[in-house]
């Protein structure tokens, strides 16, 4: 159907109409005599002069160019069919940690040993892709916690923040207090009903202003579900000049504080120690049912104002260029006089 985003610009239709009957005339010019000798050339150039005065005709094509230029102010749209759009009403928020102990190459992906960040940075980004319908933003903490993307429906946008993050970007220790906090300030301005935190750090809290539990707590008043993932293996084997040996990589994972964290704010700790379980969490958050809301309707709007506008000129042309004409044949033929004199 044509839609008229603005249809209040048709009341200038009359304009002209208002603008020929309501205001004087123009006073007539003072021109000059013309001094014709002879009687057939002075006739002749007066049957010229008759055809400069408009014809109702002409009048009708101005009036039609008029009504077209309005028409095509009036901006109007062909709106195409309606496209539902899929709105969940979740708030999604994404928090990863970034401090040197992500370093650590304990995973495997596609056949090779990879850190932690790289690791995250695989699965979760193929997560984000089939968060579809969900506002996503995305948290990077170190020492400090910095809100990387705002919430928001562009899935590729904190895609590419995300595997853009860079391990002690944020710093070399681990305010998980704060990365808490700052997602609960970041989704309290948008606050629907269902909040969701999804934490991912493979250590303790070092740093920060804000103690984790504490954080939890404030989370819990405001709505908000922390699922905590600590990721990292539980041994891997380091070459030393000793020999080869096997260590714990993960001896510093707080996973008691993790498990706290989760379970005040209605969550789910989660423990990833290799690729496989890494994706198996990922899955098993995906089960999260979204809240149910008024669908939204979107409509493709294509812009017509071209057609009307172009015609207009068109028409505009050929109006100017009547009244044109007999004023040049009236100059030719006075040339042509005084010439023959």
């Amino acid at each position: 159907m044509i839609h008229f985003e603005w249809p209040w610009l048709f009341l200038f239709i009359p304009l002209p109409w208002f603008f020929r009957h309501f205001l004087p005339a123009a006073a007539p010019s003072q021109e000059a005599a013309l001094r014709v000798p002879f009687m057939e050339e002075f006739k002749e150039a007066r049957s010229s002069t008759a055809h400069i005065k408009i014809g109702r005709r002409v009048l009708w094509f101005a009036f039609l160019a008029w009504l077209l230029l309005v028409t095509a102010a009036a901006r109007p749209q062909w709106l195409g069919e309606p496209l539902a759009l899929p709105i969940s009403g979740r708030n999604l928020m994404l928090a990863v940690d970034l401090s040197g102990s992500m370093m650590a190459e304990d995973f495997e992906l596609k056949g090779q040993m990879v850190n932690r960040l790289l690791a995250t940075q695989a699965v979760a980004g193929a997560f984000i892709e089939r968060r579809v319908g969900d506002r996503l933003g995305l948290i990077l903490f170190g020492k400090q916690a910095y809100l990387q993307t705002p919430l928001t429906f562009d899935r590729k946008t904190v895609q590419t923040l995300l595997h853009e993050a860079v391990i002690g970007l944020a710093g070399q220790e681990t305010a998980i207090g704060d990365a808490i906090g700052l997602a609960v300030k970041r989704l309290k301005k948008n606050k629907t009903a269902d909040q969701v935190l999804i934490l991912l750090t493979d250590g303790a809290n070092t740093a920060g202003e804000v103690a984790p539990i504490k954080a939890a707590a404030l989370a819990k008043s405001e709505g908000l579900k922390i699922y905590t993932i600590g990721i990292g293996a539980d041994e891997m084997m380091v070459r030393s000049f000793f020999g080869t040996r096997k260590v714990n990589p993960s001896a510093d994972l707080d996973e008691k504080t993790l498990k706290a964290i989760a379970e005040e704010t209605g969550g789910r700790y989660f423990r990833a120690r290799n690729t496989k379980e890494f994706e198996e969490i990922y899955k098993l958050l995906d089960t999260l049912e979204p809240i149910e809301q008024e669908k939204q309707v979107f409509r493709p709007r294509t812009a017509l104002y071209p057609w009307p506008l172009g015609v207009a000129l068109i028409i505009a042309a050929l109006v100017i260029l009547k009244r044109s004409l007999p004023k040049m044949r009236l100059g030719n033929m006075v040339q042509k006089t005084g010439l023959n004199q």
